[in-house]
């Protein structure tokens, strides 16, 4: 919860200013308003930020510890049982609505993800060759363009070749390209409206990227379609292609490729997608599939071999190093990358 409220009064105070009477009120109100949509879900940092041992574990409003990956509901609404989402679509004309774990926010650049591979997969920043990943600034793009994270109770089985694209999954839970105004912090758990789907081929594997946005974002009511995104919002989707494409090639990586020659596909194909990778998620907890290195422990699951106890997943928590002062980024995540067309 405390880096949640970090986040939340850094944010508002960079856009206020010197205007110190006004700011306080404002950054209270803020923080109020930011805790009433938050507080189904407390986060608890560990280790240092900016470090490879930095950690985000989280945990329910009466304080047990939970997974993120397995523990919070793919449904948001409640409309779910046994893990299992309903049968009915429709809410209000619209589809439901999906929990969001946030990793990213928008503009920043460390690749900060769900740690599917470590008991109660918090979130922590991924490491390649030794070094803490950080996404490069390809021009004119600024770190992550959206809020970025994932679905939880969903599984890109890397045993399974997708039908449309004829590749395998990335072993990940889905990914999601939140679109809304609001910058989230790392840890947050919103409620989003998907509206379609992308679907990446990174080295080989399936990446399915969804668009979403906030379901309390002021302009969500009039986003109801990959269409209109299009129609008002000019630009914003060619440049999400355009970033997951050259994204890897200042680390020395080929461009991404795309399935359906890189047209986004509705939000009837993306709830299918949805469906698709969380029943792969359900034969992992069930032990049903060969998950490899993935830990699956769980304090939630009904019939899951792997669920745990409270205890237990207390003990996970307090054996991560304790949460200290933020290491110091290098400039050098700021450079621009500038690549030949």
């Amino acid at each position: 919860m405390r880096l949640l409220l970090r986040s939340s009064l850094w944010y508002t105070s960079a856009f206020l200013g010197s205007h110190t009477a006004f700011k306080s009120e404002l950054v209270t109100q803020a923080i109020t308003s930011y805790l009433i949509k938050t507080m189904h879900y407390q986060t608890e940092e560990r280790g240092r930020p900016n470090s490879s041992d930095y950690r985000i574990y989280f945990k329910t409003s009466d304080g047990k510890y939970i997974s993120p990956f397995h523990d919070i509901p793919l449904i948001a609404d409640g409309d779910q049982e046994n893990d299992v989402p309903s049968k009915k679509l429709k809410k209000n004309d619209n589809e439901v609505l999906y929990n969001m774990v946030v990793e990213v926010p928008r503009w920043s650049n460390a690749k900060m993800e769900i740690a599917t591979k470590e008991p109660l997969n918090p979130i922590k920043q991924d490491v390649k060759k030794g070094k803490l990943r950080y996404v490069a600034n390809v021009f004119p793009h600024k770190g992550y363009i959206w809020n970025y994270g994932a679905l939880p109770q969903t599984w890109e089985d890397p045993n399974h070749t997708d039908k449309d694209t004829k590749c395998c999954g990335d072993n990940d839970p889905i990914d999601v390209c939140e679109i809304g105004t609001l910058v989230c912090s790392p840890g947050q758990v919103i409620q989003v409206k998907v509206l379609g789907v992308l679907a990446m081929i990174d080295e080989g594997e399936t990446d399915w990227k969804l668009i979403a946005i906030n379901a309390d974002d002021p302009e969500a009511p009039s986003l109801n379609s990959i269409e209109d995104v299009r129609k008002s919002r000019s630009g914003h989707l060619e440049a999400t292609v355009d970033w997951f494409k050259k994204y890897k090639v200042p680390d020395g990586k080929p461009e991404n490729q795309f399935a359906f020659n890189g047209q986004f596909k509705d939000k009837d194909f993306a709830v299918e997608v949805i469906k698709s990778t969380h029943k792969h998620w359900r034969a992992l907890v069930q032990k049903q599939t060969n998950g490899g290195e993935i830990d699956c422990k769980n304090v939630s699951v009904c019939e899951s071999p792997f669920k745990f106890t409270g205890e237990d997943a207390y003990n996970v928590v307090k054996s991560a190093p304790a949460s200290g002062e933020a290491l110091p980024v290098s400039p050098e995540v700021d450079k621009w990358h500038f690549l030949s067309k």
